[in-house]
Formats: C-alpha cells, structure tokens, sequence
C-alpha cells in the first residue's frame, strides 16, 4: 500500500529458501531492535581519467552484499546455524533465493542465486547475548511493485 505515509519497517517480510536444505520459504524474524536487513552499496561502474583529464567509463557487475541482523534467541537463527554445518560438512555452498515485502513502500524485492558468504557462528556475550550478523551476496536483486 504505497503512500500510506509511513516508512516501517517492522511489518516487512523476509522468505528465504535454501536449495536441498530449506526447499520450503522460510519467514525470517527475532531480528535485532536497531537493525534488521541492509543492503550495501552496489559499484555500477568504473571511472578512469586520462592523461588529458577526459573521463572514461564502463559498465560492471557489482555485489548486492546483504547482512542480516538477528537475535541469539530469534527461531531464524538455527535456520543460519544449521545451513552453516550443512556447508562446512558437505565443504559446498547451498544457493538461495528471497522475497522481501516491504508494505510501507508498496515493493517487493526478489533475491536470487544468493551465497552465505560470512556468518556469526556464535553471539558474542556482553551484558546479555548480542545479535548476530548473517551475509549474502546475491546475484540479482529486482525491485518491482507490490499491492496486496
């Protein structure tokens, strides 16, 4: 329901699978109170300057590096643990995809062919266990609308 006039967060929703181990979307949650998914800045292109000052540029392929924040007590975070022991005992990667809902934009954001790429393997313990990052890097991320 875009132009609603809001900017939430908290009612986004995060379906992942994981091929030959979660084949069935799982709805990601428990994410940490100031942080729940990002997604880092894609390089487009590369620029360079010759000698004469004149500029020249191309096209690139960059990352869609995404981290995932979630609680050490979140029902998604044996979903990580259990594809992280899947992969270092089969020493493979298992590929992924997602769709995210975001209501308060009107947009759905599909994810595909997405690799874990760096994980928390345990919650760091401070005055109460910490959350806990999770990354993938996708290979495409596609935007389009969305409308209940």
């Amino acid at each position: 329901m875009a132009g609603n006039n809001t900017i939430t967060s908290a009612d986004a929703i995060f379906s992942l699978t994981v091929t030959n181990l979660y084949p069935s979307a799982q709805v990601l949650e428990g994410y940490a109170a100031d942080a729940m998914f990002a997604m880092g800045d894609t390089e487009m292109a590369v620029a360079v300057r010759g000698a004469d000052g004149k500029l020249s540029g191309g096209f690139v392929f960059g990352e869609y590096l995404q981290t995932i924040t979630i609680m050490p007590d979140s029902p998604s975070w044996p979903i990580f643990e259990t594809w992280v022991l899947t992969s270092v005992t089969a020493k493979a990667i298992f590929r992924c995809n997602a769709t995210i809902i975001i209501p308060a934009t009107g947009k759905k954001y599909t994810l595909t062919n997405g690799i874990l790429q760096r994980t928390k393997a345990m919650p760091d313990a401070q005055r109460v266990l910490a959350a806990g990052t999770f990354q993938i890097n996708w290979e495409n991320v596609t935007p389009e609308a969305y409308n209940p």
